[in-house]
């Protein structure tokens, strides 16, 4: 149960939309926006400026760097999501479990786990990221927009993630609904309802 009341039903416009649009994205309210909604304006701006970053990078390394991210910062909600998104569209079931349990010993293309290492670096403690740690980006090909893309998409989900944990938001039941091993394998920290 969240530590803050979460919003059942719109209060004002504004409200209203952010649950319209969910509605019709996902045919649920989830729970993050239910939180959010005591400053929807507050969820507008996270919303547009992870539209912004996801935009800018090829959908499955934002994923991978926003699942490592989530990862290292045990967050179960955030884990389970991107590691469902990991899962219906670029690995199996098993393959995720075997990323979230160690990234290294996973079959990743070099690339891939190098973005994953640096985005789990940058939720550790990104004062430790280091010339090194970009450069190897740099020797996979990427460009320097695209290694910003790979810290934004860290970043934000530090936000996001630090603020559902701080709150007691539990993950959606829709979330993994199907693939109860999955979800108990992506279940990083509290324990999942």
């Amino acid at each position: 149960m969240a530590f803050v009341e979460l919003v059942a039903e719109p209060r004002d416009d504004v409200t209203r939309e952010l649950f319209d649009n969910d509605l019709a994205q996902r045919g649920y309210v989830p729970n993050y926006t239910r939180a959010f909604a005591h400053r929807p304006g507050v969820y507008r701006a996270w919303r547009n400026l992870v539209s912004e970053v996801a935009g800018n990078m090829d959908e499955r390394r934002y994923e991978l760097a926003t699942f490592a991210a989530a990862r290292r910062l045990r967050s179960s909600y955030c884990t389970i999501a991107h590691g469902g998104v990991l899962a219906d569209k670029y690995f199996t079931a098993d393959e995720v479990a075997a990323i979230a349990r160690d990234p290294g010993s996973a079959e990743l293309e070099p690339v891939d786990l190098a973005v994953m290492e640096l985005a789990d670096k940058i939720a550790a403690d990104a004062t430790t990221v280091t010339r090194e740690d970009i450069g190897r980006l740099r020797t996979h090909g990427l460009s320097d927009a695209e290694i910003l893309d790979v810290v934004l998409a860290a970043t934000v989900r530090c936000f996001f993630a630090k603020t559902l944990d701080a709150l007691g938001v539990e993950p959606d039941d829709a979330l993994g609904a199907g693939r109860p091993e999955l979800r108990a394998a992506l279940a990083v920290a509290r324990p999942v309802a």
